[in-house]
C-alpha cells in the first residue's frame, strides 16, 4: 500500500528568501530517493485564505512511497539526515503527517 509523507515546515524567518531556501534544500536532498513514486515541496499558497486552510506552515512537503519500506529506507538515508542537520536550525515547528494512501 501506498504511504503519504507529508511535512509542513515554520520558519523562524518567514520571509520569501528563507521559504525558496528551504523549498530548494528539499529538492537537493528529499527528491528521487527509491521507493518514490511523487514529490513535491512548495510554499504556502497564501491566496487560499479560507476560514479551513491552516496557513500555519511556511513551506509544504509531500511525498507519495510505493511502501512502508520505502518509507523507512528514506528516514535513514544519508540525503534526509543531511537535509535535516543543514536545515533544523531555520525551523521554528514542524509537523509531519503520514497516512496511508489507496488508490481507487
Amino acid at each position: 500500500m501506498l504511504l503519504a509523507h507529508n511535512v509542513y515546515f515554520t520558519l523562524h524567518d518567514r520571509s520569501d528568501a528563507a521559504r525558496r531556501k528551504l523549498v530548494d534544500a528539499c529538492h537537493k536532498y528529499l527528491s528521487g530517493h527509491p521507493g518514490t513514486v511523487f514529490y513535491a515541496a512548495g510554499v504556502l499558497a497564501s491566496e487560499y485564505a479560507r476560514p479551513v486552510n491552516d496557513q500555519a506552515f511556511d513551506v509544504g512537503l509531500h511525498v507519495i512511497f510505493q511502501d512502508r519500506a520505502a518509507h523507512d529506507a528514506y528516514q535513514t538515508a544519508p540525503r534526509h539526515l543531511q537535509f535535516i542537520e543543514e536545515n533544523k536550525a531555520d525551523w521554528k515547528q514542524v509537523r509531519v503527517f503520514d497516512n496511508d494512501a489507496a488508490s481507487s
